[in-house]
């Protein structure tokens, strides 16, 4: 029997220019794709844990937002349809066959079949980027333009993905293609101003499919990834245990984020 497919997404439609999205936050695994699971992956480890809680304060902002309900080991929301690499070194795919350490992610034998896999794309994947592109469409009628912010985190230390810990700050806009250049930088000033915390811009992480895909200045669309260590709000391992306390700090400087993005306005030509 087919595995049955439920709830893939959550979104909330919000009253301003901006849409959070939340591709990596999912816990929910098919029978398939539980079945077939190493043990040291039945915790998912590799999940951006907590992002819609530490992200719950943009509803106040007015922000829209989106989330996948179903874990990226089922299907990777910011990778291509193709599946084309976007990164030379080291990365998952949109079906990842390994964890971040490289370990295999499943038994041996117990991938899902390319049958289940065809219809996780069309019926998880597909209706998240068809519910992203249509609430930009809709904010660009309305406001003239749109703000989408990719949210994700990632355990400080990951050696097979990067030499060392991440930036607790990790600033995506496709090396400049997908954002204004003047808005990336008022971004960095926000990061500039917590000095408690590290920041880059474009490093490892340069902003995955979402970002790319969806970036497009000249169409009215800025879009930029952030990519924070989990660290600075949450416990890196299991049970992955949400820190109230650390995560009011982080909070302070995603509110000055999404509050300098929605201070933004485009420049009339």
């Amino acid at each position: 029997m087919s595995d049955l497919i439920e709830n893939p997404l959550a979104f909330f439609q919000g009253r301003v220019p901006l849409l959070i999205s939340m591709p990596h936050a999912g816990l929910q695994l098919t029978p398939a794709v539980q079945a077939g699971l190493v043990p040291q992956a039945q915790g998912l480890p590799d999940t951006d844990w907590h992002i819609p809680l530490l992200y719950a304060f943009a509803a106040e902002l007015g922000a829209s937002t989106l989330a996948g309900n179903y874990s990226r080991y089922v299907v990777d929301l910011n990778r291509p349809a193709d599946d084309r690499p976007l990164y030379a070194t080291a990365t998952t795919g949109l079906y990842p066959d390994t964890l971040f350490d490289g370990e295999p992610l499943f038994i041996e034998g117990g991938q899902p079949s390319a049958f289940e896999r065809e219809r996780y794309l069309q019926e998880i994947w597909t209706p998240y980027h068809q519910t992203l592109a249509s609430e930009l469409e809709r904010l660009k009628a309305e406001f003239g333009y749109a703000l989408l912010f990719d949210a994700h985190s990632i355990a400080s230390r990951v050696p097979r993905l990067f030499d060392g810990k991440l930036p607790d700050f990790n600033l995506g806009t496709n090396d400049g293609a997908s954002c204004a250049p003047e808005l990336a930088q008022q971004l960095m000033q926000v990061c500039a101003n917590a000095p408690d915390f590290s920041h880059v811009l474009n490093g490892r992480f340069k902003g995955g499919y979402i970002t790319r895909h969806y970036g497009q200045p000249a169409d009215n669309v800025q879009a930029v990834q952030l990519e924070i260590c989990q660290c600075i709000y949450m416990d890196e391992q299991a049970p992955f245990t949400y820190r109230p306390a650390l995560a009011a700090k982080a909070q302070l400087v995603l509110r000055d984020l999404l509050e300098t993005l929605l201070a933004w306005r485009p420049t009339k030509s």
